[in-house]
């Protein structure tokens, strides 16, 4: 769907198309009428505010890691329910918390009895909250520990043999979170380790929150199996069901547009360099670790003319990887890396004093916009 001039624009630059943000959205709808459920943006993954709009019309809200999410949710959503979560939240955050957030969800019984009489304060005050806990159900099929929340003496989440049903007062929902980019068969077999764990507790709840990592959106998702799952909780324990999908409502909606640099021999090695970086502009590349796919390209070996991309930091693992082309690299060429929407602006820096990508929006009509140009004074204020 890119029928622009890649020329025309900036480089590096992310590039959010709103069409394929509102295909996804349809698909997230979808799951709340056919079920009734509740589905919030994991603010996490994308919080590019200028599309809220657009998908106000679809989701039920937003949830929040931190005040700051929590903020940008509320005022950039206005109307929609604004969730939060934190392993820990910071005192002098906590007021403004309750004054914004309807869902607050604790880490630890121990947070919750230390944070109850400022909740009880702000619902004197005519606030509306809800209070939840969030729990391990000491089952995940997540291999790689980093983004694995229930790996062994994981810090996320109570425990079954930690729950203190004597401090359930209050209380209007469990949380857990156990997923990440996974199938819906992932969620059918988590349920039943939640069930046998935390079940018990579920006629005093009001709502379930089954967490992010739900890949909705992806092509082989198997979407009527997440709506079973759902229905069947809601409909044995009488509980309103969320989900909080991040990646999912931007998945394959954005590109990183970059240009070429330098191309140059280094023993058996081609290397190009370009303006765009993985630790600054995709930290995730280097990160899960993963590599993203550029349009045109193939694997190492694949095509003639084989590269490996590099950014112009003086870390020497700021490797994107290799690729191969039809035709030799050239200074100027344009490069375009596939599903950067997410977890790209979120999370980027200026590591090297590497400049942030400049930020472009395409609207439901196809037409571009620039929604920022960064500088050096962005570079200068972080420091």
């Amino acid at each position: 769907m890119m029928d622009f001039d890649i020329n025309s624009l900036k480089t590096p630059c992310y590039v959010t198309d709103e069409r394929l943000l509102e295909k996804n959205m349809k698909i997230l709808r979808s799951v709340s009428e056919k079920t009734g459920c509740k589905v919030l943006l994991a603010q996490k993954a994308f919080s590019m505010y200028s599309t809220y709009p657009l998908m106000a019309k679809y989701l039920d809200g937003t949830t929040a890691s931190g005040l700051y999410e929590a903020k940008l949710g509320y005022e950039e959503m206005p109307g929609k329910e604004v969730h939060i979560f934190s392993p820990a939240y910071r005192p002098d955050h906590f007021e403004e918390i309750t004054q914004i957030c309807g869902h607050i969800i604790f880490n630890s019984f121990n947070q919750w009895k230390r944070f109850r009489p400022m909740v009880n304060k702000a619902i004197s005050e005519g606030r509306h909250i809800e209070c939840g806990i969030r729990v391990n159900p000491e089952y995940s099929e997540i291999a790689t520990d980093i983004y694995n929340p229930c790996a062994g003496n994981s810090r996320l989440g109570v425990r079954a043999s930690d729950f203190e049903e004597s401090e359930l007062e209050g209380i209007s929902g469990l949380h857990f979170h156990t997923m990440c980019e996974q199938n819906s068969d992932v969620l059918e077999r988590t349920i039943p380790h939640f069930e046998e764990k935390f079940g018990k507790y579920l006629s005093k709840m009001k709502w379930v929150n089954f967490g992010g990592g739900h890949h909705v959106t992806r092509d082989d998702y198997d979407v009527d199996k997440l709506c079973k799952v759902i229905s069947c909780i809601q409909d044995k324990y009488d509980v309103q069901v969320y989900i909080e999908p991040g990646e999912a409502a931007a998945l394959n909606a954005g590109w990183l547009i970059s240009e070429v640099l330098e191309v140059f021999e280094s023993g058996e090695v081609s290397h190009a360099i370009i303006d765009a970086s993985a630790a600054c502009h995709m930290p995730d590349v280097l990160e899960m670790p993963y590599r993203p796919n550029i349009i045109g390209s193939g694997k190492a070996g694949e095509k003639p003319y084989t590269y490996r991309l590099g950014a112009a930091t003086c870390l020497a693992g700021d490797i994107i990887g290799d690729y191969s082309f039809d035709k030799p690299l050239s200074v100027g060429d344009r490069l375009i890396f596939c599903d950067m929407a997410i977890y790209t602006m979120c999370k980027n820096n200026t590591f090297n004093g590497i400049g942030l990508p400049a930020i472009y929006r395409i609207d439901t009509d196809g037409k571009i916009h620039l929604e920022h140009e960064f500088g050096y004074e962005d570079f200068k204020c972080r420091l």
